[in-house]
């Protein structure tokens, strides 16, 4: 990463640089700026768990250095905040009830909600969390896509996206950070507004491919020949026995069955209509309970019982 530090004073006439506005700008490695070093534990819904950030700038005159560390204890979110400014270190622990963190999103979990809004290129409504502020403090914090735009990173040239978020304070202005994300989600270029310094890769990383969902495999259907299996066969001939002696016992226990079976095949015979299946239909109609009461000898040239009675309204 990069860093960018300039003077926003005003110009004097003939005036000499002391020792230590002759020294060169720091370069942006480990030994001179860091920004979002943390290591995080997020839960699935994106609650915190722990996090411990860490940032540092290292200039001659005053160097400056931030830890922050949250974490989750029982039914609060217990935060110690670290500032050291030149030999001056200032710690403070801070506890918070858990339902008021709920919606909290925490410097792990805004990288990957910015992932998310990169890959699908979008930002949506009203978007807005609980965040902290620079003293530590809970408020919330809005997001606005601000477009996409080509920069420079080494011998490249990159489109990225574009996200601005605003964090604000109950007690100071607001503040705003834009991050310029690559199109995987990798993050290119950070900007907070106001601040005379940035950071941005120097080097373009690995892109990572969009996943491609691969169609299912299918299984075609293939012909069941069960006859030919002895296992599947000899279930089939256990069940069909298993099935007759269940109908025969059941014939005994009920002898008007078979009384009601024998008059229905007397009475078919007798009338041989053209439609067997719409005259047993009319035939045992009345036996059935939603159906009102019927005489139980009708002829077997009346309509369909399965059709309306009147030839030009339709069947539901």
């Amino acid at each position: 990463m990069s860093s960018k530090h300039q003077s926003t004073g005003p110009k004097v006439k003939d005036h000499q640089p002391s020792a230590h506005e002759s020294l060169p700008l720091p370069e942006a490695n480990a030994e001179a700026i860091q920004f979002l070093s943390n290591l995080s534990y997020l839960s699935w819904d994106l609650h915190i768990m722990e996090q411990h950030t860490q940032e540092f700038i290292k200039f001659h005159i005053l160097p400056m250095e931030r830890k922050m560390s949250l974490m989750k204890q029982n039914d609060q979110l217990a935060m110690t905040r670290s500032v050291k400014e030149g030999e001056d270190v200032k710690t403070k622990t801070t506890f918070f009830p858990w339902r008021s963190t709920q919606g909290f999103v925490s410097e792990a979990a805004n990288l990957l909600l910015l992932r998310m809004m990169a890959w699908r290129q979008l930002v949506p409504n009203n978007a807005q969390f609980l965040a902290l502020d620079t003293e530590g403090k809970l408020c919330h914090s809005t997001y606005q896509a601000l477009g996409t735009q080509t920069i420079q990173v080494g011998p490249q040239q990159v489109d990225v996206f574009i996200v601005e978020q605003t964090v604000h304070s109950t007690e100071g202005i607001p503040t705003s950070c834009q991050f310029y994300l690559l199109s995987d989600g990798h993050l290119a270029k950070r900007i907070q507004m106001g601040s005379p310094g940035c950071c941005m890769i120097t080097k373009m990383p690995v892109l990572r491919d969009k996943d491609e969902i691969q169609p299912g495999p299918v299984f075609e259907k293939q012909p069941l020949v069960w006859e030919d299996d002895m296992e599947l066969y000899s279930k089939f001939v256990d069940r069909k026995e298993e099935l007759r002696l269940s109908h025969a016992s059941y014939l005994r226990q009920h002898p008007e069955a078979q009384a009601l079976v024998s008059d229905f095949l007397l009475f078919l015979l007798l009338r041989q209509p053209a439609d067997a299946i719409t005259f047993a239909a009319e035939y045992f109609g009345p036996f059935a309970k939603r159906n009102p009461p019927t005489p139980s000898l009708r002829s077997s040239d009346r309509l369909n019982p399965f059709r309306s009675l009147d030839p030009e309204r339709p069947t539901d």
